[in-house]
């Protein structure tokens, strides 16, 4: 039988259809993308991780019209009397006229009649101009008709007649609707034994497959979510698997962690990081630089490790690997929080030849965001407030720190012209005694949306350290929230709100910019 125009071909299902869900006598084994979509859809709670994860999710009823409209789920081919009545459904005009074909045929209706219904009402409720409304009567003899032959349907057939329901606006509490869901959950199969309860309270993550648990850290990690039980249950995960987990799928667990800024509870953290950078670190050079920069926005780093990242051995080594450059950058950087953060640090240095600039250019995320950036605005308000020659823009200071806006500052306050000044401030840091420079350094540090974990008022990793060394080594930093300058409608007020943030740090200027 030819199938009406416009209506889609039948498809061959795709192999993971198949899949989705095992057989009554197979070992049900979820997916890694089922698990990780449990685990964020459950109230957050490390005890419940592990129990979610032990029920199969029911296998959604899908509406394709390729599933059954050629074929009953149930059988064969129709044939005959019931042939001729699904060419009648196929080819209705209205609801009302589908509706009686079904209700006016009781003894020629079968089970795959009712997919067949549902998908061309379907396209019959989306008509445009809406068809009439089907009479009530008809209605009626609809719903007796799919109560008295209920008990024989299969489950696909179960779930469509509730959506034709639902289609035709039946009432929930309904005779039609209490019945069809009668059916349904009778067919439902049997819930599997609950799992013996745990010996204590404490909750068990380590259940979980690494798998799983990288896809959190990573879905953590990027949308920027600071969930203080998840990132708990990552890290409980961490250092009870820490035997069966190498350093590249530790690099990962450990990323959320570096970036949301968020230190960990549990106190078996950073020495388990220890032993692992101890036992793989020339395995996975780049591996354990990963994980030392995260340690290092945490301001946990562990001077044993420093001490074998440092060592002449490691730096030869990581020099002839595809990774040098990234390497150099991190070790790099590694080198400057010793120097700012471990004063009693005594073991070897970066060599200052391998030093490179950490952060030469804006970081990533501001250069993909910067039509949404307030950094234009805030130019042009100092342009006409303080000048173009009395502040400088996306300047690059050493140890290699990206500044938003910088201003050279006199002993007295008087913001100077800065072609007279050099910008820069020593690094190493030294004291102002020693330097003889009573100019001061002022950054202004815009802090936008996104520079902050998300729904909170904590600070990415990256922007914290950032700050925080810029402000070891001797800048006078002048934050401006996203909330503030939202909230400045147009030029003339935003010169008022830089005007009042300068004067409050006793700034005064000359006669304002053009």
């Amino acid at each position: 039988m030819r199938r009406p125009w416009g209506e889609l071909g039948s498809r061959v299902p795709r192999a993971s259809e198949g899949a989705a869900c095992a057989g009554p006598r197979q070992p049900w084994s979820p997916s890694p993308n089922s698990m990780l979509r449990v685990l964020l859809s459950a109230p957050a709670s490390t005890a419940r991780l592990s129990s979610l994860l032990l029920f199969p999710p029911v296998q959604p009823c899908c509406l394709g019209p390729g599933r059954w409209g050629d074929r009953p789920p149930g059988g064969g081919p129709p044939a005959g009397p019931a042939q001729g009545l699904q060419r009648l459904l196929e080819q209705a005009r209205s609801p009302g006229e589908l509706l009686r074909w079904l209700g006016q045929n009781p003894s020629k209706v079968r089970a795959h009649h009712y997919p067949v219904a549902l998908r061309r009402l379907g396209q019959l409720m989306g008509a445009r101009p809406r068809p009439p409304p089907v009479e009530p009567s008809t209605l009626q003899d609809l719903s007796r008709l799919i109560i008295r032959h209920c008990p024989a349907f299969d489950t696909q057939t179960i779930h469509v007649c509730l959506h034709l329901a639902a289609l035709l606006g039946f009432p929930a509490e309904g005779s039609l609707v209490r019945t069809l869901e009668q059916q349904r959950r009778s067919r439902l199969p049997p819930k599997p034994p609950p799992p013996p309860p745990p010996l204590s309270a404490e909750a068990r993550p380590e259940e979980l497959t690494p798998h799983v648990m990288v896809l959190l850290a990573q879905h953590l990690a990027r949308h920027r979510l600071r969930e203080p039980q998840l990132l708990e249950a990552i890290a409980h995960f961490l250092v009870t698997q820490e035997d069966q987990l190498s350093s590249k799928v530790v690099q990962k667990l450990v990323l959320p962690f570096g970036r949301l800024n968020y230190v960990p509870l549990e106190q078996r953290f950073t020495p388990c990081l220890e032993r692992i950078l101890a036992r793989e670190a020339d395995a996975a050079p780049l591996a354990t630089a990963n994980i030392l920069m995260s340690l290092c926005q945490l301001q946990r780093l562990p001077p044993r490790a420093l001490h074998l990242v440092f060592s002449p051995a490691f730096i030869n080594h990581v020099s002839g690997t595809p990774h040098a450059v990234i390497l150099r950058r991190y070790l790099s950087l590694l080198d400057v929080a010793v120097e700012l953060e471990l004063a009693g640090y005594q073991g070897p240095r970066l060599p200052r030849r391998q030093q490179v600039p950490v952060f030469p250019q804006p970081l990533i995320t501001d250069r993909a965001r910067c039509k949404y950036s307030h950094k234009d605005m805030v130019a042009e308000g100092l342009r006409q407030l303080l000048g173009e020659e009395r502040y400088l823009q996306d300047l690059t200071v050493p140890p290699g720190y990206c500044t938003d806006f910088l201003l050279c500052v006199s002993s007295s306050g008087a913001v100077l012209p800065t072609r007279t000044q050099e910008p820069f401030l020593p690094y190493p840091p030294r004291t102002q005694a020693t330097t003889g420079d009573p100019v001061q350094r002022v950054v202004l540090m815009l802090r936008e949306r996104w520079h902050f974990c998300r729904d909170s008022r904590v600070l990415l990793g990256s922007r914290a350290l950032r700050e925080r060394h810029l402000g070891l080594i001797g800048y006078q930093l002048l934050p401006l929230p996203f909330e503030e300058l939202e909230s400045q409608r147009g030029l003339p007020q935003l010169k008022n709100y830089l005007r009042r943030k300068l004067q409050a740090l006793g700034l005064h200027w000359g006669p304002e910019g053009g």
